[in-house]
């Protein structure tokens, strides 16, 4: 009996954690996040290569199954917009007045990330605060060996966590991260902003004119 009585009590103490543990974390199905995107100094840059990078801003939008992440600098840039429902993905370029699209169908977009699913994530003790939040540091290692550090927040999740394909296994949202190019270059992006108002439907309109269709 006593035994019996035991047993339910683990049960109850292990399903009233994972509740609590539930209510803890907040899925983020409306979020507009602003990035500003540093470029460390090193031997032989290139200092137009510095100044664009300077003036280059990451803003990511999620709406429900839908996100759109825009990249803009001084000459160049680029918006994904993905479909979670769909599993399709659109790329919008614009490079010196041209403007390509690229349509990704679902088996395609797999295919293109492919390297980044056995990526594995270390989380550690460091922690951060950025916008007031609370982030815990992470190392994530590629199947190339890659490695990133970043800080996210445990509390929310992403709605899409497809958005960002290399940190879909990342327990959190990631308001900061640092990747290094082939020649040792390092970039950091770090969330300048949180907005959770609702975002518009036509963040995630694809444009029917005015762009050269381009083949995956």
């Amino acid at each position: 009996m006593k035994k019996k009585i035991l047993l339910i009590a683990i049960i109850a103490f292990t399903a009233l954690y994972s509740f609590a543990q539930q209510e803890k974390q907040r899925v983020l199905s409306e979020c507009t996040v602003d990035y500003i995107v540093d470029i460390s100094e090193a031997v032989g840059l290139d200092n137009s290569l510095s100044e664009t990078f300077k003036a280059t801003t990451k803003t990511v939008y999620i709406k429900g199954n839908q996100s759109r992440v825009d990249f803009k600098s001084p000459s160049f840039s680029q918006s994904v917009i993905y479909d979670k429902k769909t599993g399709d993905a659109v790329i919008l370029r614009e490079i010196g007045g041209n403007k390509f699209l690229t349509n990704i169908n679902a088996d395609s977009w797999k295919k293109k990330n492919g390297s980044l699913d056995n990526a594995t994530v270390q989380t550690l003790e460091e922690t951060k605060t950025i916008l007031g939040y609370d982030c815990k540091k992470a190392v994530l290692t590629l199947a190339d060996g890659t490695s990133l550090h970043l800080f996210y927040v445990p509390n929310f999740v992403p709605s899409v966590k497809e958005f960002e394909y290399q940190f879909k296994n990342v327990p959190g949202f990631v308001l900061e991260y640092e990747s290094q190019d082939k020649n040792g270059q390092k970039i950091k992006y770090t969330a300048t902003k949180i907005n959770l108002n609702p975002v518009s439907t036509t963040k995630f309109d694809i444009p029917t004119s005015g762009y050269r269709i381009l083949n995956e």
